[in-house]
């Protein structure tokens, strides 16, 4: 059975919960040491292409045009395996974000994909 798969800024607290904790962006998030983030795995290539990164800019107008396009990279991204292993081996997975609305953001779309959404 896969775990649990969570979604869980990079901010908020560490818990015990968390299980396999893997930061999904690009860049590390500021102010947060890497014995703060308490990571398992830090896999950078999981986040949207610096490009689309920087033309999407957080817009929450322009989410869906985002997200099919991230859909299109994840598609050949073999991140998205690495992920689904991890789900697999694992009672919980927790993906870890930076972004400041846990609604609209990268990781809503990435989750979807690995589940199969």
């Amino acid at each position: 059975m896969p775990a649990d798969l969570v979604l869980k800024r990079i901010y908020d607290e560490v818990s015990p919960d968390d299980g396999c904790r893997v930061l999904v962006d690009r860049l590390w998030p500021r102010g947060v040491s890497k014995e703060r983030a308490a990571l398992d795995l830090w896999l950078k290539e999981a986040a949207p292409s610096p490009e689309l990164r920087t033309a999407w800019h957080h817009d929450p107008a322009r989410f869906d045009e985002f997200a099919e396009a991230y859909r299109a990279e994840l598609a050949t991204n073999p991140a998205v395996e690495q992920l689904r292993e991890l789900r697999a081996s694992h009672e919980r997975v927790t993906l870890l974000f930076a972004a400041h609305d846990p609604e609209v953001n990268h990781v809503v779309v990435l989750r979807d994909v690995i589940v199969g959404e």
